[in-house]
């Protein structure tokens, strides 16, 4: 047997790591699948959910009337609803069965109902309600017409208590509708709507999902062709754990480094989105989650046994990982289990520190802790996925040595 000196080893070793990096990166480029998730999805998802929302608000959302007051107060209530912009009363119904008949035809995404009693309460001085059913499979309608009838209430709640308190003058009604008088600023959402609030999170998940899906993808195929099903093919070269890591780590990262700057970058500026972060920062941020992100899906892609299984697996988990993440559902309305359960996944940090960077313009001293727990994380994954690959080694190994023997007793 040759023996080989420190300096050797190191060289066969790079040259390993080198051979392995550019057998995955053209690998990449040649299973159709893996090349639809690490590329096709993130070229053209993005650009499908930035255009659902890139309007930010919505116009004459068509809604129906239930109206069993039928009353003078009624009817102005629902001429200032229609009178807005937001949204456009379609027909008047008899009750509220016909209602939800023109909801489920997709004849209206809501209905306002006003009860019998609604005059007669404002007459006696009681609170009264106006209920407001809306069609939940878009936001958008939700909140126009939740915003437009919540405008028109308390407008004329303003105007009926100029009536009872019986002024004098109007600087009186002015004091009596406002004692104090505010204003309302929207910090980073100058429009607030949903593209500028909900598209950066999905932007920063995409990373994470894809690459969970394309490395998976790579991991089942890998088995698939292995005679024994390893992970690690037979192969001269997949002779050493940190040289496997590095080298399919390494072609991870360089096609991750361009998806990145297109999801990131590009997206954002051709819907206009805000983008206040400094680049530097923004840099020096996605390096670890990119690093997490990879080795994240290098250790779960354990658990995958065939091409089809990442679909089953990981698919599924983005739109938990979004509420998870506390942008879409808040992180302090969160059960303790959940909040630690999310700390798993990088997009968790990930997520709150580019929402901040990019759309608050915070500096990386300001997320400080997401940037140190994507660093911990890159950490811990870099370690699991050295375990696991120093296991299927090891599993490699002994199923060459089985079947060498069974090979040797035969002949």
């Amino acid at each position: 047997m040759k023996h080989l000196t420190f300096k050797q080893k190191v060289v066969q070793g790079i040259h390993d790591l080198f051979y392995i990096w550019i057998r995955e990166f053209r690998t990449t480029f040649r299973d159709q699948g893996v090349l639809i998730f690490f590329v096709l999805v993130p070229l053209v998802y993005p650009l499908i959910y930035a255009f659902i929302y890139t309007n930010e608000t919505i116009r004459e959302v068509p809604a129906v009337v239930v109206d069993n007051s039928r009353s003078a107060l009624s009817r102005e209530y629902l001429r200032k609803v229609d009178a807005s912009p937001e949204v456009k009363i379609v027909a008047y119904c008899a009750d509220m069965e016909e209602a939800k008949l023109m909801l489920k035809d997709r004849l209206a995404y809501g209905i306002i109902y006003i009860p019998a009693e609604f005059s007669n309460d404002i007459a006696q001085g009681k609170q009264t309600q106006v209920s407001l059913f809306c069609d939940m499979s878009g936001l958008l309608y939700y909140k126009s017409l939740l915003n437009t009838n919540t405008s028109v209430s308390l407008d004329m709640n303003a105007d009926i208590k100029i009536q009872r308190a019986g002024n004098s003058t109007n600087r009186q009604d002015e004091i009596t509708v406002y004692p104090i008088r505010y204003e309302d600023v929207t910090l980073f959402n100058p429009t607030n709507g949903f593209a500028a609030f909900l598209i950066p999170a999905v932007l920063i998940l995409i990373i994470q999902q894809t690459l969970l899906l394309g490395i998976g993808l790579s991991a089942g195929t890998a088995r698939e062709n292995n005679r024994f099903k390893d992970l690690v093919p037979i192969n001269r070269h997949y002779n050493g754990t940190l040289r496997i890591v590095f080298g399919k780590g390494l072609s991870y990262f360089m096609v991750y480094a361009l998806v990145s700057v297109y999801v990131l970058c590009v997206v954002p500026r051709l819907f206009n989105l805000i983008q206040i972060g400094q680049p530097g920062v923004l840099t020096l941020f996605l390096l670890p989650y990119l690093a997490a992100c990879i080795f994240f899906a290098m250790t779960a892609s354990i658990a995958i046994r065939n091409r089809e299984t990442c679909m089953l697996i990981f698919v599924f988990t983005s739109v938990p990982l979004l509420f998870l993440s506390g942008i879409s559902w808040p992180g302090a309305a969160m059960p303790d289990f959940w909040r630690y359960f999310s700390y798993i996944f990088p997009s968790t940090f990930g997520i709150n520190g580019f929402v901040r960077i990019n759309s608050m313009g915070a500096s990386l001293n300001e997320v400080a802790f997401e940037y140190r727990a994507l660093w911990i994380q890159t950490g811990i994954y870099f370690l699991t996925t050295c375990w696991v690959y120093r296991w299927q080694i090891i599993q490699s190994r002994k199923h060459v040595i089985e079947k060498y023997k069974e090979y040797k007793g035969k002949h």
